[in-house]
């Protein structure tokens, strides 16, 4: 496995090759980069791959592109994964 296929949201199954790519495209902070490539926006709202693409966005030498880093957003009410598999 190359390091450009690495997985970076399991969620919505973003690789780290789509976010880098995506960066470098558009010059993207971590909002937009959120937003083209829906990174953090899976269900558990960011809290495994919010850090690595807070870092991805920074620029290099730099400090966070104008904004604050991206926030995790917890789901509404959390639901157990054996709630899942009952109807």
């Amino acid at each position: 496995m190359n390091e450009a296929s690495i997985i970076v949201c399991r969620c919505e199954e973003v690789t780290l090759e789509q976010i880098r790519e995506t960066i470098r495209q558009h010059g993207c902070s971590a909002r937009e980069t959120k937003l083209r490539t829906r990174a953090g926006m899976g269900i558990c709202g960011g809290r495994i791959c919010r850090p690595l693409l807070d870092r991805l966005a920074i620029k290099p030498g730099g400090d966070f592109p104008s904004e604050l880093p991206l926030k995790v957003q917890p789901p509404v009410r959390p639901v157990s994964f054996t709630d899942w598999g009952q109807s």
